[in-house]
């Protein structure tokens, strides 16, 4: 068991994140059912960046469930080699019969450095259910007396790939190779936009399909919009 930490912590301060992680998978398909487990409890524990580990000689691989998230430093390092997920949400109101009338639009600074229209969008912490991810970015860009109503069912009505490439998918970040759950959530309350957002509007279900409005919105969330409409019967 302890010659297995002293080959992760070696091997982490010679090698990348990604190298480690890679190397503790092989590791755990390699060796027998005590050592995979010791694997997974290695994995489990905080990721230091790299230079912090070379210059302390410490290093620890994973990140704890008890941890919020990686830092600015770590979080910069796994975006440039690992796809990040993330959970979208489409605020909508429905009327008497469950139609969509409306689609709710955040103002808001967005990845490529331009101020745009955008519709809810997060991260999924370790450790975090796709539900819990989607409850948790609702509340904090709608406000808590937003009151949405989550899907029963944890099945996004599409997914997209953001790539720093605009020519790959469509859909784009500078920053990171992203997939995305995108849902349709009915908003029966006030919403309250966070400070990271600008403002927030509710539009009608056609004027969200203009292309008047898909000009104020960029990285292809627009396409969003119109496929969140057309999942929902409501494309004109």
């Amino acid at each position: 068991m302890l010659e297995f930490r002293r080959l992760i912590n070696e091997v982490a301060a010679r090698a990348d994140v990604l190298r480690t992680v890679r190397f503790a998978e092989w590791l755990c398909t390699s060796r027998n059912g005590h050592r995979c487990s010791d694997a997974r409890l290695a994995h489990s524990k905080r990721v230091d960046d790299l230079s912090g580990a070379v210059s302390s000689g410490e290093h620890e691989l994973g990140t704890a469930v008890q941890e919020a998230w990686l830092d600015d430093r770590e979080l910069e390092v796994v975006r440039g080699r690992v796809p990040m997920v993330y959970v979208e949400a489409v605020p909508v109101r429905l009327d008497e019969v469950g139609q969509v009338t409306h689609v709710g639009l955040l103002l808001r600074a967005m990845a490529d450095s331009t101020i745009s229209r955008a519709i809810v969008s997060g991260r999924v912490l370790w450790g975090e259910t796709v539900r819990q991810a989607l409850q948790r970015h609702l509340d904090k860009d709608l406000g808590p007396s937003a009151f949405p109503r989550l899907p029963a069912a944890p099945a996004p009505f599409t997914v997209v790939e953001y790539m720093p490439d605009p020519t790959r998918t469509g859909y784009y970040d500078p920053r990171q190779h992203a997939v995305s759950l995108a849902y349709l959530v009915a908003v029966e309350g006030e919403c309250e936009p966070s400070q990271e957002a600008l403002g927030f509007v509710w539009i009608s279900s056609e004027e969200a399909a203009s292309a008047a409005v898909s000009a104020e919105m960029t990285g292809g969330q627009d396409r969003i919009v119109r496929l969140a409409l057309a999942y929902a019967g409501r494309l004109p």
